[in-house]
Formats: C-alpha cells, sequence, structure tokens
C-alpha cells in the first residue's frame, strides 16, 4: 500500500513564478537570450554597507543563536526607522525579527487561525497569503477586485463578503500584483470595520519605500491594533538573506515569541548585523537612487505595454509590477507566458499566480531588470504584436 501525504497539500498550488523563474534559466544555460520580468526581486546586488556589515559580523565571531524575537539593536534600528520615516513612535518590543516576510505571515497565520477559519484577501493578490492559512487548516477567502477597485478591497467590500468564519482582513499596499496604494482613509475604514467585527487587520507593507510620487501611509499610523508585515527583501534589496519583521500589538508578542522558538529558534545572525547597516545615511542614499531608477523603468516601460494593446488603466503608485490585461491577444495567460518564454525569450508570470478572477486574461511584468533589457524585451513585443 502506498505512503500518502497530508491532504492539505491537494489545496497548495506551485507558485508559478517560481516555476517560470526555473525554465528561463534553463533555457538561459542552454543558451538563449532571455528577458527576465517574471520575479520581483529587486535585480541590484545588495548595496555594499551590507555587505561589509555582515563580513565585520563574522570577522567578529557573531556567529551564535539570538534571541527568537531578533537582536535588541535590529528591533531598536526598526523602531528608529518608523519614527524617522513615519513620525511613529513604535516600541521595540512590538517588532519581531522574522526570516523574511514569509516568516512573518507564518506567525500570524499560527498566532489568528483555528481550523475552519477564513481571512478575507484580495483576488489578485500575492498566492502564498492562502497557503499559509491552508498549512493551519484555514483559508484565504478571495474577494475579487478589479480595475474599478484599483485591485485593492475596500471597507464596504470587505463588509459584503464578511462571513461567520471570518477573523478579519488582510491586504497589502502596495500590492503585489497591481502596484495600487491603500490611502489613510481606506485603512481607516478597513481598521474600523474590523473593530466591529471584533476581527484583525493584516497589512502586508513590503514594498514600502518603493513608492513613486505619492505616499504610502502605514496602519501603524492610525491603529497599534494591527498586524504589520515587513520585509528587507525589496527596498532594502536583500532577497538572500531572508530577513523582515512583524509588528505586532504588544500583548501578542509573548505568544509570537513562542511561536518563533519553536518554528524558527532564530534568525540568521549575520543577516541581522547586516541589516543594521541598512538603516545607516549612506545606505539609504543608495536605496533611494535605487528607487528612482525603478520609477524610470516604469515610467518607460508602461507606456510601451499600453500602446502594444496591453490593458493598463491605472498608472500604479509602488511596488515593481505592472498587471496588464491581454484580452487584445485571444490567448489564454499561461498559453501567453509560455509562448512568449519558448519563441520569443520574454519571462513573464501568468495571472493565475494571483488568484482566479479574471486570471486568465492578465499577466505581470516586472520591471526588475535593467532599462536596455526592457528595451529588448519591448522591440521583441512590438515585432510581435506592434
Amino acid at each position: 500500500m502506498s505512503k500518502s501525504f497530508a491532504r492539505r497539500l491537494a489545496d497548495i498550488e506551485p507558485f508559478r513564478v517560481v516555476e517560470v523563474l526555473t525554465r528561463a534559466k534553463a533555457l538561459a544555460a542552454e543558451g538563449r537570450d532571455i528577458i527576465h520580468m517574471e520575479a520581483g526581486e529587486p535585480d541590484f546586488s545588495s548595496a555594499e554597507p551590507i555587505i561589509r556589515a555582515a563580513k565585520a559580523s563574522l570577522d567578529r565571531g557573531e556567529t551564535s543563536y539570538t534571541p527568537a524575537a531578533g537582536i535588541p539593536a535590529l528591533r531598536e534600528a526598526i523602531s528608529n526607522y518608523y519614527r524617522q520615516d513615519y513620525g511613529l513612535n513604535i516600541s521595540p518590543n512590538r517588532i519581531m525579527i522574522t526570516p523574511g516576510a514569509s516568516g512573518a505571515l507564518l506567525l500570524v497565520a499560527g498566532l489568528l487561525i483555528n481550523p475552519g477559519d477564513g481571512m478575507l484577501m484580495t483576488d489578485p493578490g500575492y498566492p502564498c497569503n492562502r497557503h499559509f492559512l491552508r498549512l493551519v487548516e484555514g483559508e484565504g477567502q478571495l474577494v475579487p477586485v478589479g480595475p474599478e477597485d484599483r485591485f485593492q478591497l475596500s471597507a464596504e467590500k470587505a463588509e459584503q463578503h464578511w462571513q461567520a468564519n471570518t477573523k478579519g482582513v488582510m491586504v497589502a499596499s502596495p500590492a503585489n500584483p497591481s502596484g495600487e496604494i491603500l490611502t489613510a482613509p481606506q485603512l481607516r475604514d478597513l481598521h474600523s470595520l474590523c473593530e466591529r467585527k471584533h476581527g484583525h487587520l493584516i497589512v502586508d507593507e513590503i514594498y514600502h519605500g518603493l513608492n513613486y510620487g505619492v505616499d504610502a501611509p502605514s496602519i501603524l499610523s492610525i491603529t497599534d491594533q494591527a498586524f504589520v508585515i515587513n520585509s528587507f527583501s525589496k527596498y532594502f534589496g536583500m532577497t538572500g538573506w531572508r530577513l523582515g519583521w512583524l509588528v505586532a500589538p504588544e500583548e501578542a508578542v509573548p505568544e509570537l515569541e513562542k511561536l518563533a522558538q519553536n518554528l524558527f529558534i532564530s534568525m540568521s545572525t549575520m543577516a541581522q548585523h547586516a541589516a543594521l547597516a541598512a538603516f545607516a545615511p549612506e545606505t539609504r542614499i543608495i536605496l533611494n537612487a535605487r528607487r528612482d531608477e525603478f520609477a524610470q523603468r516604469r515610467d518607460y516601460l508602461l507606456p510601451e505595454l499600453r500602446s502594444l494593446g496591453f490593458e493598463i488603466p491605472h498608472c500604479p503608485a509602488g511596488a515593481l509590477y505592472l498587471y496588464a490585461g491581454i484580452k487584445r491577444f485571444n490567448m489564454s495567460s499561461p498559453e501567453f507566458c509560455r509562448s512568449l518564454l519558448e519563441d520569443h525569450g520574454i519571462a513573464i508570470t501568468p495571472g493565475e499566480d494571483f488568484g482566479r478572477y479574471r486570471a486568465d486574461e492578465h499577466v505581470r511584468f516586472a520591471y526588475t531588470t535593467g532599462m536596455d533589457r526592457l528595451a529588448e524585451g519591448v522591440a521583441r513585443l512590438r515585432k510581435l504584436y506592434g
């Protein structure tokens, strides 16, 4: 008799962008010239001050376990970051260092969700969110949102979809895949709804810092009862270091620490000491210059794609993506992406990675490659569809 695996695995779908990236790298290894616009990973290496700090940490022999909530100096540095950048007084005691934003998502899921509970989230949205909930026997309750909603979840729509087993709302601002930002009034309305429904509000702010000419308010400016997920991967450019953080209501921290002790023991010691340098003035100058370059890439790619017939109704205010409609091309999203990659060397992500609502009509372009490569990608698309 064959051995079986847990039933929950049938509900956890592949992370398709990783599959696209793997195939794109395999084609590149065969000698194909591939334009990478699939992964949400900044193409810059980590800033030099961060790398120097990591080396210095190793030279000092800092290789032991750290506290499960993270080294005190880094929690204090993040607190100072909120004070300087947002004018907020966030106690270091409310800040948990996590193994990437993924670690923060796992902690929040483990803290809030009982078997059978649900959490409202946008469709389309970051695909792993619903899978973290499924891992703890909960469910992501996907709410269809479109261009008319700016791909964001309003309090009114959340209330319409609230169910008996709903435990709260999870949103992202700026969002993946749309790049759209929630305004302060929208965040306030979501908080008010959750308070009225005795639910929790979780806000993914991992693309904060990558917003272009528009403020991205933090839910922390509105309430100290929300859970905020953030990361060193995007604006701070530390993807491979696998380091993030979670800001939680103070009463939740002991339970989160207990979970972290059991799930992770501690985060990478070297990565934590490296991240201290992410807040240094010399590093912020580098990171802000990179942010400005991402804005230039967006401003180039957006009109080019529109001119080719891709439907992008709004200019996204943040993140690293353009979520584009492809009805003009008369192909399903997976078929369209497969053809572009296999036949023309252009790697983008199918809409099905982000949910179900009109997923077959959309693809995501990531402007995480240099302007010369974006121009080459546009030239190839123009030969096909211009």
